[in-house]
């Protein structure tokens, strides 16, 4: 085993996966014009894109984090590590490799300069079964999912020739499939859907994707964080009247107060209004939502409170856009004429049409999960987490139906109360579902996320869920 930084990447393997540097970029030779001149027109003039707050941002791989063992029941495999294109990798190919190869996408990383190594949640299962995998750092932290398509791109693209300057010749992977987990699944979802194929500047055609607990609504996850404080500052009394707040850290210990005698556990009157709101935000009437609420993901999603729309400097301009908000007190979809006063009350935030538009310098600054899919797609979602809310997954597959790919996308529930709260097993089922009907066109089952009566049922979530979550359905 060797590890080695690569920074060369030979044009002729990227072609094999589908793209090579920055995509169709090569200009045919025109003959020369009479007397020696060219025919050739000026190139035409591309305005310079915006600098973001993300730009100045300075990160550095912490290349002593990226070296990484065998595992004990799978030692027969090379590994390799190193810095490519200012990303941090980790490369894993067993010496019985099957020809495929699995790309991980990692989850949020925070906003310290340090970049770090990352293996797959499912590496043990991917290596005895013959797969290749390799991971990226990403090149930035915060919520860049720009940077982790482009970088996990790259780093396909580079996979045969990192083996070859590791000593190991390989053919080009014969499938490339891509998994990821939270901001990861994000990743991993942009990285199939049609717009990233035609915007990006590293180009891969996967096979098929697994996202878990994954930021499927794209900039919608953030109208939830905008709309989650709005209705919470009016039910306190304190209404927002500008965005952001600009007193919320002063006002946040009384908001809270008038809201819970313990937070996250018990809620007031009006914090009981809250909690209905919170519900049917963030998937309806469902199993696990009040063990979810009254969990961590609440105090994590209330961390999000008293910030710009600019989500950390990714965006230059507002993006949060509460307008198509509509907040209940109970199940029934008709407003209550005191649900209506609320409504009508509610701040409404208006994106700026700027913020999140398409760039001329590749992918978006925060890449949109349109469902614009031609791939198997199987998605993974704990039914409790209020931080990355099970409502993701109702948007995607509305995305999915208005694009007309449903076809190509299974959803499935888990009976879990945290963030991307799932057991191995749980994973690799999902994993090899997709694989199965990537391979020999068996789409697997999967659950109806936008049948209300479904998903309130008490043994939703309990077809996908393994063992001890199996404990928390009811008899039948």
């Amino acid at each position: 085993m060797r590890s080695r930084t690569f920074i060369g990447i030979a044009c002729a393997s990227l072609l094999a996966l589908g793209g090579c540097g920055g995509g169709d970029d090569t200009v045919a030779q025109q003959p020369a014009a009479p007397g020696g001149g060219s025919s050739q027109p000026d190139p035409p003039v591309v305005q310079p894109e915006e600098v973001r707050a993300q730009d100045s941002r300075v990160f550095t791989v912490n290349e002593a984090s990226l070296p990484f063992a065998a595992l004990a029941a799978t030692p027969d495999t090379d590994r390799w590590w190193g810095v490519l294109e200012g990303a941090g990798y980790r490369i894993e190919v067993p010496r019985n490799w099957n020809g495929m190869l699995v790309m991980y996408a990692h989850g949020y990383a925070g906003t310290g300069a340090a970049l770090t190594g990352a293996s797959p949640t499912i590496r043990a299962h991917l290596v005895a079964q013959g797969y290749a995998w390799a991971a990226s750092s990403f090149s930035r932290n915060y919520y860049d999912v720009r940077a982790g398509v482009e970088d996990t791109n790259a780093l396909a693209l580079a996979f045969v020739d990192i083996a070859r300057q590791n000593g190991r010749v390989l053919s080009a992977p014969s499938r490339t499939y891509i998994v990821g987990t939270s901001m990861g699944g994000h990743v991993a979802a942009a990285a199939v859907d049609a717009e990233t194929l035609e915007t990006a500047n590293h180009k891969v055609r996967y096979n098929g994707a697994v996202p878990m607990c994954g930021v499927l609504g794209d900039t919608e996850l953030y109208d939830y964080f905008g709309a989650y404080q709005i209705a919470a500052q009016q039910l306190a009394g304190l209404p927002v009247t500008s965005w952001p707040a600009a007193n919320w850290a002063q006002i946040a210990p009384t908001v809270q107060a008038a809201l819970f005698t313990s937070f996250p556990t018990a809620t007031t009157p009006q914090g009981d209004k809250l909690k209905a709101i919170v519900k049917h935000l963030t998937g309806g009437e469902r199993p696990m939502f009040d063990e979810g609420f009254a969990g961590s993901m609440t105090a994590t999603a209330w961390g999000t409170f008293g910030r710009d729309g600019t989500i950390n400097g990714i965006l230059n301009r507002d993006g949060y856009d509460t307008r198509h908000i509509v907040y209940q007190f109970d199940s029934d979809p008709a407003l209550s004429p005191v649900e209506q006063v609320f409504n009508d009350a509610a701040y409404r935030l208006t994106p700026d049409p700027e913020a999140n538009r398409l760039r001329r310098d590749g992918l978006r600054w925060f890449p949109k999960t349109n469902a614009r899919i031609g791939v198997p797609v199987v998605t993974l979602h704990t039914l409790g987490d209020m931080y990355v809310p099970f409502s993701m997954e109702q948007i995607y597959k509305r995305r999915a139906l208005a694009a007309g790919t449903s076809q190509w996308l299974v959803q499935r529930a888990i009976r879990g109360v945290s963030h991307c709260d799932f057991t191995d097993a749980e994973q690799v089922d999902a994993f090899q579902a997709m694989v199965n009907w990537e391979q020999n066109g068996i789409k697997p089952d999967g659950d109806d996320v936008l049948d209300a009566a479904a998903v309130a049922q008490p043994t939703f979530g309990c077809r996908f869920s393994s063992t001890p979550r199996t404990g928390t359905c009811p008899a039948i």
